[in-house]
């Protein structure tokens, strides 16, 4: 990596990629500090890391810095990352770093890259097991868990990335073989500055060689056309038309990179219902990009088993069923599961990251039988139901010192006394989950355990 050797390089942040961004960076040669505002994260780092200078808080970057990589979610306006940029150093991601570095090899790897406010990391799983299926030395990164420069330094031959629209911020560089946009919702608007801005990060993902995305959404369509792609590539939950992926007959139907085939029965995509058709077909379309034959789509779909947290029957007790979907972190995902369900007691709230909530309580109001509010934004969509669903009964609850567990407990039996026979009881928050619990993932579980101790189970 003769671009690194030598330099000096600031890495902002001592987490996940942090940590393997830092090894990447010492493995090519470069002199590296990490920064971050936990001492208690410098530690850890300090028994992993040998010949890194570690400093903790810094608002400025060391004398003779070269370069900056930063963690996704830092702000470009966070003292550190401002300073770097008003002294003329550049400030890069960690995905960045992975492109620049793998760019330098002599058989660089694929890069299939996925985005979108909602299901992304359904789309890469889905990828990965149709990878898999063709004999792909292939595997998931990026969002998903595995920082990219790991996998790019395992030496994977094709990198199935799943890219927030932090990871895409700051990695202007990046030009994936095909890149897919699934869906645009109010998401993060917080940190983009706005819907323009959180739009702008996620095209970054359709400049490749070939940009797919989701026709159904109006955003998106627009972003495709606009796409300096070689190719474009559209999927529809409709039938498609010529150089399109959709449905016709209970099928999934390549007309893009074949000439009519069918692939596979809907109803053997999991998880089931619109969201995981629309990922299946996002899947397909990267994998076909990359030339999977249609029998390697089949197996790889079919063998797909979707992640915990994401529409999860716990329990169905009574005639009420119990549904885990705490990954609905947004309202564009909640709308997603609500419509799933013909009768809901919808339990939500958390932090809603600016997202608006009006036009999502005004479409589903009418299939809610109740509902359950909790969080730091719980009053923001009780006033929104008040306005468009005056008679649907809803519980604000205040679990203020409550362990989290013990605040679920409540919000469970408060949600079972509101279902009747035919009900579906659905943890689908529309908000993220910090305020509360560690994220999504422990939200979800304990929903799960409540759920089981309210059934005695």
């Amino acid at each position: 990596m003769g671009f690194l050797a030598g330099r000096k390089v600031l890495v902002a942040g001592a987490g996940v990629t942090g940590r393997s961004a830092a090894e990447a960076l010492l493995a090519a040669g470069a002199e590296v500090v990490v920064t971050d505002g936990s001492a208690d994260r410098l530690e850890a780092l300090d028994t992993l890391l040998s010949g890194v200078e570690l400093v903790p808080g810094l608002t400025e970057p060391p004398p003779g810095t070269d370069l900056v990589v930063t963690s996704p979610g830092w702000r470009p306006e966070s003292p550190l990352l401002a300073a770097a940029t008003e002294r003329g150093i550049e400030v890069i991601g960690e995905v960045e770093l992975a492109w620049r570095m793998g760019a330098e090899l002599a058989d660089a790897p694929v890069w299939l890259a996925v985005t979108g406010t909602n299901g992304k990391t359904t789309t890469v799983g889905m990828l990965e097991s149709i990878l898999h299926a063709a004999g792909a030395d292939a595997v998931a990164c990026g969002n998903v868990g595995l920082p990219v420069v790991d996998a790019l330094l395992a030496g994977r031959r094709v990198l199935a990335v799943e890219l927030s629209s932090f990871q895409l911020y700051w990695s202007p560089s990046v030009r994936p073989q095909a890149g897919v946009l699934l869906n645009l919702a109010e998401d993060h608007l917080d940190w983009h500055g706005g819907m323009d801005g959180y739009a702008q990060a996620k095209a970054q993902v359709l400049t490749g060689d070939v940009a797919i995305g989701w026709l159904d959404d109006d955003r998106v369509a627009d972003l495709l056309e606009d796409s300096p792609a070689t190719d474009q590539v559209g999927f529809t939950l409709d039938e498609p038309e010529d150089g399109q992926l959709g449905v016709r007959d209970g099928w999934l139907v390549d007309r893009a990179f074949a000439d009519d085939e069918p692939l596979i029965e809907v109803s053997r995509i999991r998880p089931a219902g619109p969201p995981g058709i629309a990922d299946a077909l996002a899947a397909t379309a990267l994998a076909r990009a990359y030339g999977v034959p249609s029998e390697a789509v089949r197996i790889g779909l079919e063998r797909f088993e979707p992640a915990a947290h994401r529409a999860v029957l716990v329990a169905d007790a009574d005639g009420v069923k119990y549904v885990n979907d705490s990954k609905a972190t947004n309202p564009h995902a909640a709308v997603a599961s609500l419509r799933a369900f013909p009768s809901v007691v919808w339990i939500a709230g958390g932090l809603l990251k600016g997202a608006s909530v009006e036009e999502m309580v005004r479409t589903e109001a009418h299939r809610l039988r109740g509902a359950v509010l909790i969080g730091a934004d719980r009053e923001v969509i009780a006033e929104a139901l008040a306005r468009h669903a005056p008679d649907v009964p809803v519980r604000v609850l205040d679990t203020g010192d409550h362990d989290a567990m013990a605040a679920m407990s409540t919000v469970v039996r408060a949600a079972a006394e509101l279902a009747q026979a035919g009900d579906t009881v659905l943890l689908a928050p529309a908000a993220a989950s910090m305020d509360m619990f560690t994220d999504y993932a422990h939200r979800g579980q304990a929903f799960t355990s409540a759920v089981r101790e309210l059934l005695g189970r």
